[in-house]
C-alpha cells in the first residue's frame, strides 16, 4: 500500500495532465494540426475573440488555457454557472489596466441576454479578447451582436484511438502514474463509461488506479465494471451498433410495440447515446409515422426534445421513456409524408409551374392591373367557409396527393373532404 501516493494535496489527474504545448494536445487536429487555424493564430500572436463549440470533455477549457499560456497574456477565467454581470465587470476593470487580456468564459450559453450584453462593449473596444466555451449551438444561445464579433470553432468528439492515446499518455507521462506499473489490457469498458468525455475518462482511470492502491494495476473490462459497480453495455456511438440500434428503436415504435421500443431506448441510454439524438428522432417519427392519426404526438415529441435539452441525463431518460411509449402506442399514419413525396414528384415532373393569377399577391396597382388576385374567392365569405375554386396550376389540377389513412381521425378528414370536393379528388 502507498497511502501517501494519493495524498489529498495532489491535483486531479485531468488537471495534472493538461498539456503545456500544442503537440501534447490530444485530438482536434483540424484546429491545431500543422497549418491549422488555431496553430496559426498562436504563431501569429494575433488572437481574435473566439467561441469553442463542442460536447463535454473534448478540450475546450484546455485549449483556451493553452492559448493564454502560449501567448503569454493576462488570463482571466469565469464560469457562467457561478458568475454574473458583477464578476464580468470586475474582470473588465482589471483588463483595462493589463493590455491584451483574455477572458475565458466557460458555459457561455448559460449567460442571459443582459449578461452577454455586459461583455459586448469590452469585446468591441478590445479591452478583452473573449474565448467562450459552449456545448450548445452558439447560433441559438449567443446574442447576435456578440456572435458577430467572434469566430466560432467546432471541436469534434474524440475517437477511440485518441481516447486510448490519452490513457497511454496518462500512464506513461503523469508524474504519479509513471511510478507505477499500470497495464492497459482492455479498454472497451473504460471507454464506454467515459462516453467520449476525456475528463471523465481520466477521472475513471484515477479511480481505478486508486482502488488497487498497489504498484501493479491491470486494467480489464471486468475490473472496471467491478470498481464502478455497473455492467457496461457494448455500444459504439459512431459505429454500426449506433445505426442498428436506432433503426430497431424507430421500427419498434413504427410497429406499435412499446415493449421493444423501451428496450432499445434502454440500450442507447446505457450506451451513453446523446440525449438530443434520441429526442430528435422521436420528433421526426411523430410527424412521419404518426402524423394526422394523432397530431398530439408531434406536440408531445417536440416538448420531449425541449425538456431533455434543459434537463439532461439522468432525469431526461424518464421523459424519453414517456415519449417513446406514447408514440409506440399511438395510431399510425404516413399519409402526410406520402402526400409530400407525391407533390415533390410533380414538382420534378412539371418544373416551376406558374401560380394561377387569382392566387397571386397584389400589393401594387401594377399587379392589380395585370389581374393579380382577380377572381380570388375568400373562403370565409362562403357557406361552410369553403369555395370550390381551383388552387393547383392548370397542368396538374385534380391531382390527388393526400390519401387519408384508415384511422378514426383521418376517416373524419376523408368524410369532410368528400363532402366539400365531391368527386373531384376521388375521396
Amino acid at each position: 500500500m502507498q497511502a501517501s501516493f494519493f495524498d489529498a494535496s495532489h491535483s486531479p489527474l485531468a488537471e495534472r495532465l493538461r498539456p503545456q504545448r500544442l503537440d501534447d494536445f490530444v485530438g482536434q487536429t483540424h484546429l491545431i494540426g500543422e497549418n491549422a487555424v488555431i496553430r496559426k493564430i498562436i504563431e501569429s500572436k494575433s488572437l481574435p475573440s473566439i467561441i469553442f463549440w463542442g460536447p463535454p470533455g473534448v478540450g475546450k477549457t484546455t485549449l483556451a488555457k493553452l492559448i493564454g499560456k502560449l501567448l503569454n497574456r493576462p488570463f482571466f477565467s469565469l464560469s457562467a454557472i457561478q458568475s454574473g454581470v458583477k464578476e464580468v465587470r470586475q474582470v473588465i476593470e482589471k483588463a483595462r489596466k493589463q493590455s491584451g487580456s483574455i477572458l475565458f468564459l466557460d458555459e457561455i450559453h448559460r449567460f442571459n441576454k443582459s449578461q452577454q450584453d455586459a461583455l459586448l462593449g469590452a469585446v468591441e473596444t478590445g479591452i478583452i479578447t473573449l474565448i467562450g466555451a459552449t456545448t450548445e449551438n452558439p447560433s441559438f444561445e449567443v446574442i447576435s451582436a456578440l456572435l458577430s464579433r467572434c469566430q466560432v470553432y467546432t471541436l469534434k468528439p474524440l475517437d477511440k484511438e485518441e481516447l486510448i492515446s490519452l490513457l497511454k499518455r496518462a500512464i506513461e507521462k503523469d508524474t504519479l502514474f509513471s511510478k507505477q506499473k499500470i497495464i492497459l489490457k482492455e479498454t472497451e469498458a473504460i471507454l464506454n463509461f467515459s462516453g467520449g468525455d476525456a475528463r471523465k475518462l481520466l477521472n475513471i482511470l484515477e479511480i481505478i488506479v486508486q482502488a488497487v492502491g498497489s504498484q501493479e494495476v491491470v486494467i480489464t473490462d471486468l475490473f472496471v465494471q467491478e470498481v464502478l459497480q455497473r455492467k457496461t453495455v457494448l455500444y459504439d456511438k459512431s459505429g454500426e451498433q449506433h445505426y442498428d440500434i436506432i433503426s430497431a428503436f424507430i421500427k419498434s415504435i413504427r410497429g406499435s410495440d412499446p415493449n421493444a421500443a423501451v428496450y432499445w431506448l434502454a440500450r442507447m441510454i446505457e450506451g451513453g447515446e446523446e440525449v438530443k439524438f434520441i429526442a430528435r428522432r422521436l420528433v421526426i417519427l411523430a410527424s412521419e409515422d404518426i402524423g394526422l392519426a394523432n397530431p398530439t404526438a408531434l406536440a408531445l415529441a417536440t416538448s420531449c426534445f425541449e425538456a431533455v435539452n434543459v434537463i439532461g441525463y439522468p432525469e431526461a431518460e424518464i421523459i424519453l421513456a414517456e415519449a417513446t411509449v406514447y408514440l409506440a402506442a399511438s395510431p399510425k399514419s404516413n399519409a402526410s409524408y406520402i402526400a409530400l413525396q407525391n407533390a415533390k414528384r410533380l414538382v420534378h415532373q412539371f418544373g416551376d409551374l406558374p401560380v394561377p393569377k387569382h392566387l397571386r399577391n397584389a400589393p401594387t396597382q401594377l399587379m392589380k392591373d395585370l389581374d393579380y388576385g382577380k377572381g380570388y374567392q375568400y373562403a370565409h365569405d362562403y357557406e361552410n367557409n369553403f369555395s370550390d375554386q381551383e388552387y393547383l396550376p392548370e397542368e396538374i389540377k385534380k391531382s390527388t396527393l393526400y390519401q387519408p389513412s384508415n384511422n378514426p381521425r383521418e376517416a373524419d378528414f376523408r368524410k369532410r373532404l368528400k363532402f366539400l370536393w365531391k368527386e373531384k379528388y376521388g375521396y
